[in-house]
């Protein structure tokens, strides 16, 4: 059924090019409901073949095709990721930095439509027909596939001469080509302009008065109402704003805008959002998002009357007052706990566990994961869980930040430095004299003499699933869910609230995308600290005895022992633990008891990866991928970081899963040479059901009866020729036939499966397996 529908989509685009000539397209403008259809076509095909590529900050030569705005912007010679960066460059974010055309040229991007003659659009379209790649082959070397290639991006006039030294440079990059109805239609809308159609913008009169209600909230004018909604921006941002009961696929943006609500918007344009917005009045407003969804950008937060309430009783209930508002700057911004110190910490303690899963998917699909370098801070998989706002001293004790906040500025209060090595030496000796502040506070209050113990693990009040979470790291690029998932993981994070605040400052508030070199690596530098602290907070759960053991096996070899040293770290032996362990593996142990406090909030068993007699998964076909999760072998290295497995289950339905595989490090301690700190002997696979990850590396496809040859044939890989065999058997090339069949196939279940969270994938990260690949 699903290839009938296919192929029913196929003949309706070619009977429309058929019963419309392309010169009748290019000329005729009458009849609504033709021109209606192409555009919906035109959409439909530019999401599901362009996007995959073009979207967000990475898209290739800045060419962003998730809305009409981003094709007449064009495109641009200047990355955005550079990471030799010397001087911070120009922001160039769409909607925000430039309005029109005209602007956008004066900032060096490139017309990719067509006037006169042919535009760049239809000439990457054109080279691409002409050389197609050939089916189920590997790609020429010279297609390079990295995410930090360099790139050409040429203008019109260097076309040719780029066309000429790259032929297999066409569009759609190093996959198999459009089909002959999708390439006619695309060709045909670059030729006549290359507009899309304007998103609908009409909105129920049950939203508009939503909207109006939150405009009203967000600019009450008085102080405390002031302050709660400039600590919400700053978290709320990125965020895609959802409606609660509303159509799942219409969301909205905070913004800040020089017009008051009822008027048009007009954004203030800063770096950051803590930055100060240069109007002596300013306005938030809620705007709609019109621009195609794609998931590595998709942060869903909803709102509604019952999210109006809880802001009241954890902002406006509270008992505090204020004088007067706190200044805006760089300073400012990179010290969120001075900013907001009037605003009761276990207020904004609360606001962030609330959500806590969409703040740390903030971290994540937030401009800075890029690359390997953004996310070789973490380990592979890990699981994170919350101190208890009554167990964590910045909450239960006022003074406690009062004092403290002056060592918690994070790197963007020296963003004017311009020397690597004052940004080092800042975040290391600021960290460091937090941590002396923060031991001494604790040794002095009555928790020292109990410990930690299972109280003090915030369980979610019993109804909230983001208490318990588990991140994973896919090589350059990273996912989290809520729940504890996969085997029982090597490190593990306790966040407090100072440690929540400031990964969140670091890598997202104050995180500028465009910034240079220095301001990089600081953030990953800082990034660094913070993970250890997180680490060293779990460590207090666990007895005294097993820490110095534990610590050591995360922090292997005589660089990371050097590099512990530096950071002047030493596992807390004296610190006693609040829980009594009945077994010798007291990991596992204290997990384990944390699922079971969920009260069926969360599995305590994972099905697949980790499961005991009565909560293993039964039937086809979770019973039969248990025989691959969580086990060693040399075939697990040959394997990508992130596969999706889709099963027929019959001619209509398909089952997905995620082969996520955790790789094993002796330390995760330096920014470069990873490959020297791997132990890929010790590689597991972490089998998901459904889709994690925004950039899936490769495709599988199996029968649900193909199984029983399926598993046996994976894991019997010894040698690189194993696994093409694998692949040219069971694997989905980018050049395959079938790979943007099954593609939508893909992102249709998503679709149907999570109709808000859903968005389109991205495949710049789509692997091309070849004979001589490193298996690591």
């Amino acid at each position: 059924m699903q290839k009938v529908r296919l192929l029913l989509r196929a003949a309706a685009l070619m009977s429309l090019l058929c019963a419309y000539p392309v010169e009748m397209l290019a000329q005729e403008t009458g009849t609504s409901l033709m021109q209606d259809q192409a555009s919906a076509d035109v959409k439909a095909i530019l999401d599901h073949r362009c996007v995959v590529c073009h979207s967000c900050y990475d898209a290739p030569c800045q060419l962003k095709l998730t809305s009409s705005a981003g094709v007449l912007r064009g495109a641009s010679k200047e990355a955005v990721y550079h990471t030799e960066r010397l001087t911070d460059a120009q922001p160039t974010r769409l909607g925000i930095d430039a309005q029109t055309v005209p602007e956008w040229r004066a900032l060096g991007f490139h017309s990719v439509v067509g006037g006169q003659n042919a535009g760049l659009l239809e000439r990457y379209l054109e080279l691409g027909r002409q050389n197609p790649m050939p089916d189920n082959a590997t790609l020429p070397s010279e297609l390079g596939l990295a995410i930090d290639r360099p790139l050409v991006c040429p203008k019109a006039d260097e076309f040719d001469a780029f066309s000429k030294a790259h032929p297999l440079a066409g569009m759609p990059y190093g996959t198999a080509p459009l089909a002959e109805a999708e390439f006619q239609v695309l060709k045909v809308w670059a030729r006549n302009g290359a507009e899309l159609p304007s998103a609908t913008t009409d909105l129920p009169d049950g939203v508009k008065a939503q909207i109006t209600n939150w405009e009203a909230f967000l600019n009450a004018d008085n102080l405390r109402s002031q302050l709660m909604s400039r600590y919400l921006y700053e978290h709320l941002f990125l965020a895609r704003l959802h409606f609660q009961g509303d159509d799942p696929r219409r969301f909205f943006q905070i913004v800040r805008s020089t017009t008051p609500p009822g008027e048009e918007i007009d954004i203030v344009a800063t770096r950051r959002p803590f930055e100060d917005p240069g109007a002596d009045l300013f306005y938030y407003r809620l705007q709609q998002i019109t621009e195609t969804i794609v998931h590595k950008e998709h942060l869903v937060y909803t709102l509604g009357p019952d999210r109006m309430d809880r802001y009241r009783q954890l902002f406006l209930g509270a008992d505090w007052t204020l004088s007067e508002l706190p200044p805006y700057g760089d300073a400012e911004g990179g010290n969120p706990f001075s900013t907001f110190m009037q605003i009761p910490a276990r207020s904004r303690y609360q606001f962030l566990l609330d959500d806590a899963l969409f703040f740390v998917r903030s971290f994540i699909r937030g401009p800075v994961c890029h690359g390997e370098t953004a996310v070789d801070v973490i380990e592979d998989r890990f699981w994170v869980s919350f101190l208890d706002p009554d167990a964590d001293l910045s909450i239960t004790d006022p003074s406690f930040l009062e004092e403290g906040a002056a060592f918690l500025d994070l790197p963007v209060t020296e963003a004017n430095a311009g020397v690597l090595g004052t940004l080092q030496g800042f975040s290391h000796k600021k960290q460091i004299e937090y941590l002396e502040f923060r031991d001494a506070r604790y040794r002095a209050a009555p928790v020292y003499q109990s410990g930690f113990d299972y109280s003090s693990i915030w369980d979610g009040d019993g109804a909230n699933t983001n208490a318990l979470i588990t991140v994973f790291r896919h090589f350059d690029n990273a996912s989290a869910m809520t729940g504890f998932h996969g085997g029982i993981p090597e490190t593990a994070w306790v966040i407090d609230f100072p440690i929540f605040e400031r990964i969140y400052y670091d890598l997202v508030a104050g995180y500028d995308v465009f910034g240079r070199v220095e301001h990089q690596l600081a953030t990953r530098l800082y990034m660094d600290e913070l993970r250890m602290e997180s680490e060293d907070t779990f460590l207090a759960f666990m007895p005294l005895d097993v820490r110095p053991q534990m610590h050591r096996s995360w922090y292997q070899g005589v660089l990371a022992e050097l590099h512990t040293y530096w950071h002047q770290r030493r596992v807390d032996d004296s610190f006693p633990t609040g829980v009594t362990y009945e077994t010798d593996q007291p990991k596992k142990e204290f997990f384990l008891r944390l699922l079971e406090r969920g009260n069926g909030l969360w599995p305590v068993t994972d099905a697949i990866n980790r499961c005991d007699a009565g909560g293993c998964a039964s039937g086809q076909p979770e019973e039969a991928l248990r025989d691959l999760a969580g086990q060693v072998g040399d075939w697990v290295k040959y394997l990508p970081d992130l596969s999706i497995l889709v099963i027929e289950q019959n001619d209509e339905e398909i089952a997905l899963f995620t082969l996520a595989r955790d790789k094993a490090h002796y330390n995760v301690a330096f920014l470069f040479d990873e490959k020297a700190r791997r132990k890929p002997e010790e590689d597991v696979l972490t089998i998901l059901p459904g889709l994690i990850g925004s950039y899936p590396n490769f495709y599988f496809h199996v029968r649900q009866d193909q199984l029983e040859s399926f598993i046996p044939a994976l894991k019997s890989i010894q040698s690189q020729s194993d696994h093409m065999a694998v692949v040219e058997e069971f694997g989905v090339r980018r050049t395959s036939p079938d790979f943007w069949a099954l593609s939508d196939r893909i992102y249709d279940l998503f679709l149907e499966q999570e109709p808000t969270q859903a968005g389109i994938l991205d495949l710049n990260r789509y692997k091309d397996p070849k004979p001589t690949d490193d298996p690591d």
